[in-house]
């Protein structure tokens, strides 16, 4: 019997490895597998849907998905995978020191559906208990002027206005905006007394504190697939599932072996053991069970800001019947009894 041919473009995840490779096989599936720029990726999925199954920005898949756009379906596979803290700029003369100095400021964001926004919005919101609406957003391209718009339906009370001849890094540096939010650093990050810094220079601890609070470890980007594969082939989103699964299980397995230094990273082992006492032992989960305090979380957030008209459940994001592997698989990986 014939497999059925299928298109993945992803980007050069290590822990896809193993299914670029070939030496994780989907069930019954003839792999062509494609390594491209991810917003390449977001764009030619969501504009022509030119692969089956591809890489896709949470924050753009749930704005989809919520204004009724049915032509793609997720899988609970989490390429990426990243706290924000770090992402949140301020000028080092600037008026904002700590994070209730954000309250009533006027705070730039490159788009207002960049899945790193809406978490770090949430936790403004939710966290430090800031009103969205009694802070003026700033849109514009970080490093460069952008002239292009999204188009926003966004709740009743909030302030967002566009910037097309001037950047994010400038208004920051000259003042004309206090703070901000995004998740590739302005060009004057750490340049002179007079540039930019992070409002959390420790970082790595107040993202461990805010997952040790509250449970969410931001999802980034997902995998979707075309839902008109899922309804011609039932059985293709769980035997993909459970290929991502065993291509991460492998590359976790890689990591935790601490005789050789299988990555060019000093201390490697050591960040596996803090990583496993702050996480437990799947420290990069998947499936909807593992992640749900995280999605709903999320979910809440991109309702409340407008990237998504009406709240959306956990459940409706993924594949019927490919929410998780547990069905199937037991806690060491093996066949359920």
């Amino acid at each position: 019997m014939s497999k059925l041919g299928l298109t993945m473009a992803l980007g050069p995840y290590e822990h896809v490895r193993d299914l670029a490779t070939g030496h994780v096989t989907v069930e019954g599936v003839d792999l062509n597998f494609l390594e491209l720029p991810t917003l390449e990726i977001f764009h030619r999925m969501t504009q022509r849907q030119e692969f089956d199954v591809s890489e896709m920005s949470f924050g753009r898949y749930v704005g989809l998905s919520g204004h009724g756009d049915t032509r793609l379906v997720a899988l609970p596979v989490f390429l990426s995978r990243v706290f924000r803290h770090a992402a949140i700029f301020i000028r080092r003369d600037g008026p904002v020191r700590n994070p209730e100095d954000l309250v009533g400021k006027r705070i730039g964001v490159p788009e207002w559906s960049q899945t790193a926004g809406i978490y770090m919005r949430g936790w403004l919101q939710h966290q430090i208990g800031a009103k969205l609406t009694d802070i003026e957003w700033v849109m514009g391209g970080v490093n460069a002027p952008n002239v292009h718009c999204e188009p926003l339906e966004l709740p009743s009370g909030f302030r967002v206005r566009h910037v097309a001849d001037r950047s994010l890094n400038n208004l920051l540096l000259t003042g004309e905006i206090d703070a901000l939010f995004s998740a590739s650093a302005p060009h004057g990050f750490g340049r002179g007394a007079e540039g930019i810094v992070r409002l959390f220079p420790d970082f790595m601890a107040a993202e461990e504190a805010y997952y040790r609070d509250t449970g969410i470890f931001p999802i980034m980007h997902i995998v979707c697939m075309r839902r008109a594969l899922t309804e011609e082939y039932p059985w293709l989103a769980m035997n993909l599932l459970k290929a991502f699964e065993r291509a991460k299980n492998n590359s976790l397995e890689r990591l935790k072996f601490p005789s050789m230094s299988r990555y060019a990273l000093p201390w490697t082992n050591a960040y596996v053991v803090r990583s496993r006492g702050i996480f437990g032992e799947d420290f990069w989960p998947y499936g909807l069970t593992s992640n749900r305090q995280t999605l709903q979380a999320f979910l809440q957030y991109a309702y409340e800001q407008g990237v998504s008209p009406r709240l959306l459940a956990a459940e409706e994001l993924f594949a019927a019947g490919a929410s998780d592997t547990s069905t199937f698989y037991s806690a060491q990986g093996e066949p359920a009894a």
